[in-house]
């Protein structure tokens, strides 16, 4: 410009907001897959994971439970049966730096802290992850179709496709899956009522006929005017 400053060419400007995007993307996943969801603190054994894919340290979760508050992105948590205890499997190798060489050696700060024990990529977002509800062990998805359908490949246990839940899901199938969530919910708690209904129903019934009996039977009348 005439004040001697350099005018920005498109193209350095569609350069510059393309990195800013990627920095935020991968701020992002560090936040999903290293964080957990309650603190925001680093994610340490043991970790668990709710209906919906998030990840939380459990004592985390037993202190937000104790001390009844919940923020929006546990609410859904009503106890300890609501979060399964995840089987992960550590990264043998990381990214630090040697003794003596932190200022010469580049550190990847998104560095993944735990992979998939069958094919040995990481969990940090850029594959998808899932866990078996029944044995909490993770995997990625690309290793879950790999294997049997009905064996975990980490511990042998049994499962059903039923079993497999998504970690860190995308927004539109994390929304799915709350509905099915809240859906199965509300139908166990009208089935819990029907359950307890028809037991109230059923010992008024028998105490009627208690009664009945008694009044009907002239030797225990007999008996009660002795």
């Amino acid at each position: 410009g005439c004040d001697g400053g350099s005018i920005p060419l498109r193209a350095d400007m569609i350069r510059v907001k393309k990195k800013k995007a990627v920095v935020e993307r991968d701020l992002e996943l560090d936040i999903k897959w290293k964080k957990c969801a309650l603190t925001g603190e680093p994610l340490r054994e043991p970790v668990v994971a709710c209906e919906l894919g998030t990840l939380y340290n459990k004592e985390a979760v037993l202190e937000m439970l104790i001390t009844k508050s919940k923020p929006e992105v546990a609410a859904h948590i009503r106890s300890l049966k609501d979060v399964v205890v995840l089987q992960l499997t550590s990264k043998a190798a990381s990214s630090k730096p040697a003794e003596g060489a932190k200022a010469r050696t580049y550190v990847d700060v998104y560095d993944a802290q735990f992979v998939c024990p069958v094919v040995g990529i990481e969990m940090s977002g850029r594959h998808r992850f899932v866990y078996i509800a029944g044995c909490g062990c993770v995997m990625s998805e690309r290793a879950l179709k790999e294997v049997s359908v009905t064996q975990c490949h980490r511990c042998n246990a049994e499962y059903s496709r039923e079993d497999v839940r998504t970690l860190n899901p995308d927004k539109e199938e994390r929304q799915a899956i709350r509905v099915r969530m809240e859906e199965r919910r509300q139908a166990e708690k009208e089935a819990k009522q029907a359950k307890k209904a028809a037991k109230r129903k059923a010992d008024t019934a028998e105490v009627g006929d208690s009664e009945g009996a008694a009044t009907a039977d002239p030797t225990s009348a007999a008996s009660g005017g002795a």
